[in-house]
């Protein structure tokens, strides 16, 4: 009856209406704090920081729904995941851009030669690229353009980003020498794609090996 009541809830037209609004918060408060005044003493560096944050927020979201749809046997929840792996774009952008607006002013001179030496630039930045066409083939005419297994082998590119996220963050806050959250995403990340491989790995241990075919009998 419980599990009957969370599919009803889950498959409600209003559910992905307030996903929506429930992901768009943290932007408002962000929009809000900046245009109040109220991001501290150095606010480009904190919405630099805030929106890095939450694209790593919603990272995690996007890749713990599997898991959450195997272990809780609710498939409705699949319907959820394009918007988060959408809204992780949208936070990865404003990340970026609040970096080349505030940090480097739109010098895109500046910017080219920042990403090449530094080196946790170089790794967040190349996190957005493979990024990037994920969110631009999140769409269905996207997924037949590409045929399924060809969609699937590009999504597995998730996985890389992923990595590649937790070194920018690691290097990031190096320089302070604050790895707590560094540790926590780490884990949770972990966890999320070490559950991925598990169950791939349990499947292809479970895949019958096929006999090898009988060779003709010879003529000699």
């Amino acid at each position: 009856m419980a599990t009957a009541a969370r599919r009803s809830v889950l498959l409600h037209p209003a559910a992905k209406p307030l996903l929506f609004v429930l992901a768009l918060l943290p932007f408002a408060w962000l929009f809000y704090g900046a245009v109040a005044n109220q991001l501290g003493a150095n606010p480009a560096e904190y919405l630099i920081r805030a929106t890095g944050d939450w694209t790593l927020r919603f990272l995690c979201l996007t890749l713990a729904v599997t898991p959450l749809r195997v272990v809780t046997s609710q498939p409705a929840l699949v319907r959820f995941r394009r918007m988060l792996g959408l809204f992780t774009y949208f936070y990865a952008c404003l990340h970026l851009s609040g970096y080349a607006l505030f940090d480097m002013g739109l010098d895109f001179a500046d910017i080219a030669k920042d990403i090449a030496k530094r080196p946790f630039i170089l790794v967040g930045f190349a996190g957005f690229l493979l990024l990037t066409p994920l969110a631009a083939t999140s769409f269905n005419r996207a997924i037949r353009a590409l045929g399924a297994s060809r969609w699937q082998a590009l999504h597995r590119a998730v996985y890389v980003i992923a990595g590649l996220a937790i070194l920018h963050f690691f290097w990031m806050r190096a320089g302070k020498n604050d790895f707590a959250e560094v540790a926590v995403y780490a884990a949770i990340l972990a966890v999320l794609l070490g559950w991925r491989l598990w169950r791939r790995l349990r499947g292809a241990a479970a895949r019958p090996v096929s006999a090898p075919a009988a060779r003709p009998a010879s003529g000699r």
